[in-house]
């Protein structure tokens, strides 16, 4: 997930970075101008047997416009697959073309993770996601996932107010700031609900469907394709659902989707509590440290201070629509470094300024985190999109004295995180629309073999999840990147990368249970 929980899951660094805006898309179904090089001639591959009703949308051809220094068109696809002919709606898709056009071996789709992550500005930053050989071979796509930026948005609540839902109390003391929190979860529900029938439909489930479409409309047998944190868990799916057009897949960053909500939760809540360890052993290691000179006087003095600005806001600079750091606003800030060791200094700086009462460098990371310009406005709706799709994902109650005693439970081995991310999900338990998901266990039998990575002390999806995906898919590697930070491919590891690139360029399956 304030973005707690599963909104803690799914953004990774290039989530937070705004890249180029989209423009220039259009969509033409019977035209194919624009392409150029060895992508021009493209023949849309039909629907898999038995979704014959949704030909319509798999004999689609896109139309490609140049969009400063890519190439944008839109993707048409059914509100409700169960009702083919009934409303549609438009994906935003960019395309950044291979940089080898002679030895090109045909599109790579990404997702950054979210849910939420805009695959239009993920793709465009095509030079730092994928190696350098992948991106002279493959054309990079992204596409923004229905309910998501540029593809038919979700928009609960104005800036304000979310500026407010993300600064309130995430962790109740008694049963008065209980309903308070239980009350700004209703609202922020039902302010959901005016987006209308889409909010049941923007379900994992029904962005893999979108995808394989895509994959159709780009001409392509086989879906290669790059999904890192929620993007694993779509990837997933897409897997369990159309095995036969799995092609190259790379996972990392996994979530299991046999994870019950709670599970989630608590995994996430362990997994931030051990970075946290981690950046404190940094901060001590570093010297003049502000919290102490040890990690467990550190986590102590850490959880002293998120109690000393829940009950006195640290007043700010900057920003008159959020003038004073709360605890909400002050933990977003803290997440941000977890998942990036390279914030980690800026973290102890922003501390060390909040410890002598200025709230504004803590401030700043949590725009970050959130895709929330200085001045107050979202750049993008991933604070909204991650709740329509986790509470359509995974089915939740709104029960408070459950949730209290979750939360309870989890400070035993997180007690830093374990109340705030036992608590973040409870918009999902008065969702306007039920959920449509369940947690459940995938073998993809039939696929070609998947890969995944997972990071040793990656925060928000805590390496046992990699390895329980390993024991359910039917063909799968398993790579290890010991180290910290949120995953692992092309942010430091040439032995991560290395194996990634021969997959995607030779078809060499790394060996399963290499440790980098």
């Amino acid at each position: 997930m304030t973005r707690r929980t599963s909104a803690l899951a799914g953004a990774s660094a290039a989530v937070l970075a705004v890249l180029a805006v989209l423009s220039g898309c259009s969509l033409v179904e019977d035209a194919t101008g624009g392409d150029r090089g060895p992508a021009a001639t493209v023949t849309p591959q039909g629907p898999p047997p038995g979704s014959e009703s949704l030909a319509a949308f798999y004999g689609q051809r896109l139309a490609w416009s140049d969009c400063e220094g890519a190439e944008c068109t839109r993707l048409r696809v059914p509100v409700d697959y169960d009702a083919p002919n009934g409303e549609t709606i438009e994906l935003a898709v960019v395309r950044v073309p291979a940089k080898r056009p002679s030895s090109r071996l045909g599109s790579l789709v990404v997702n950054p993770g979210g849910p939420g992550g805009s695959g239009v500005d993920y793709a465009r930053g095509a030079d730092f996601i994928v190696g350098a050989g992948v991106r002279q071979a493959y054309d990079i796509v992204g596409f923004d996932p229905r309910g998501v930026q540029r593809s038919a948005p979700i928009d609960c609540v104005s800036d304000r107010d979310l500026d407010a839902f993300l600064g309130g109390d995430p962790t109740p003391d008694d049963a008065a700031e209980q309903q308070q929190l239980a009350a700004a979860a209703r609202s922020f529900a039902q302010g959901c609900g005016r987006s209308g029938a889409l909010v049941g439909h923007v379900s994992t489930v029904e962005v893999a469907k979108d995808m394989d479409v895509l994959r159709a409309a780009l001409g392509e047998e086989k879906l290669t394709f790059l999904g890192k944190s929620y993007g694993t868990f779509l990837g997933t799916t897409y897997a369990d659902l159309f095995p036969a057009q799995v092609g190259r897949m790379v996972l990392d960053g996994v979530i299991a989707p046999d994870l019950t909500a709670a599970e989630v939760n608590l995994g996430q809540a362990q997994g931030f509590e051990q970075a946290t360890r981690a950046w404190a052993a940094y901060c001590v290691e570093e010297g003049d440290c502000p919290f102490g000179r040890s990690v467990d006087r550190v986590m102590e003095g850490l959880r002293t201070f998120l109690a000393s600005v829940d009950e006195n806001p640290l007043p700010r600079t900057g920003d008159g629509a959020v003038p004073r750091l709360t605890e909400g606003w002050a933990t977003l800030g803290i997440a941000a470094a977890m998942y990036d060791q390279g914030k980690w200094q800026s973290l102890v700086d922003a501390l060390r300024q909040g410890l002598d009462g200025d709230g504004t460098a803590l401030m700043q990371l949590a725009n970050q985190y959130a895709d929330r310009n200085p001045g107050g406005q979202y750049a993008g709706n991933i604070m909204e999109a991650i709740y329509a799709v986790n509470c359509l994902d995974k089915p939740e109650d709104a029960d408070l004295a459950e949730r209290r005693r979750l939360a309870d439970e989890a400070v035993e081995t997180a007690p830093t995180w374990g109340r705030f991310l036992m608590w973040s999900t409870l918009p999902c338990g008065t969702w306007p629309t039920p959920a449509t998901g369940e947690p459940r266990t995938v073998s993809a039998e039939g696929a070609a073999p998947i890969v995944l990575i997972g990071t040793t002390r990656d925060p928000a999806t805590p390496y046992q999840w990699a390895v329980r995906l390993r024991e359910q898919l039917a063909s799968a590697s398993l790579i290890t990147f010991d180290g910290d930070g949120h995953t692992a491919y092309t942010r430091s590891n040439s032995c991560v990368d290395e194996a990634v690139d021969a997959y995607y360029l030779e078809g060499t399956q790394p060996r399963d249970g290499l440790r980098c």
